[in-house]
């Protein structure tokens, strides 16, 4: 079963989204479990302080080593072995191939940042992998690490209504997604597209790779030509 780890100073995030929907029902069933941390529990004194001034000056504070530390250990004895992984955007960036890379494995023990950052030694003593669901700056992991789990979690067998459901989406085969269409067939003036209407599912296939390949040029070029999913099927 996948289990997910998050460590956190605000535990009372979780589930959060990830308790509805598909995630949701998927965790009621047992398909994956999930359990918050708090950091602040391993604090020091009767206030239990988490953080102090960064080391040569600068605004903001940061986790303490051994308070961060300590809280790894707890949520993570031996033979714990799941990717540790560190919410923060100079990580890696998060990719699909990535994603099915985690979901097919244990789970994942996530640390959530907060504050200026994570003390370096402690991202290099405890094997911690630095991941990125983009280039900006949040408040803190825990709306990040919601992001990756609820893409983790989809993949998982039984939470979705089989490999087809997600095998053409995008990033699936390195392009982005085919538009969707449904009832009425006329709406305001707009039509769907005769192709889809024809019956003829080698014609639709047809369009379908067209469009993904018209979208992908238009959107994400970068796939195109050495990107995450490498030059787009149909070109």
């Amino acid at each position: 079963m996948f289990r997910a780890s998050i460590l956190t100073l605000f535990p009372e995030m979780f589930p959060g989204p990830l308790g509805l929907s598909l995630a949701g029902d998927a965790l009621t069933r047992g398909l994956w479990s999930l359990e918050a941390f708090n950091i602040r529990d391993h604090g020091l004194g009767r206030h239990r302080a988490v953080d102090d001034t960064p080391a040569g000056g600068g605004p903001g504070m940061v986790i303490r080593a051994e308070v961060r530390a300590a809280a790894i250990e707890a949520a993570l004895p031996p033979p714990d072995d799941r990717p540790r992984l560190l919410m923060s955007p100079r990580g890696k960036p998060l990719t699909q191939a990535r994603v099915r890379e985690l979901s097919s494995g244990p789970g994942v023990a996530i640390v959530c940042g907060r504050f200026e950052g994570v003390d370096e030694r402690v991202i290099a003593a405890r094997g911690l992998e630095e991941v990125s669901i983009g280039d900006y700056v949040l408040s803190g992991g825990e709306i990040a690490a919601i992001v990756l789990l609820d893409a983790c979690v989809r993949l998982i067998p039984g939470v979705m209504g089989g490999a087809a459901s997600h095998a053409e989406e995008s990033f699936e085969n390195g392009q982005l997604e085919y538009p969707q269409f449904t009832r009425p067939r006329d709406w305001e003036g707009h039509a769907i597209p005769d192709v889809l209407l024809s019956g003829d599912h080698a014609r639709i296939d047809r369009w379908r790779r067209q469009e993904s390949v018209r979208l992908t040029r238009e959107r994400r070029p970068d796939l195109l030509d050495g990107g995450p999913g490498g030059k787009v099927a149909g070109e």
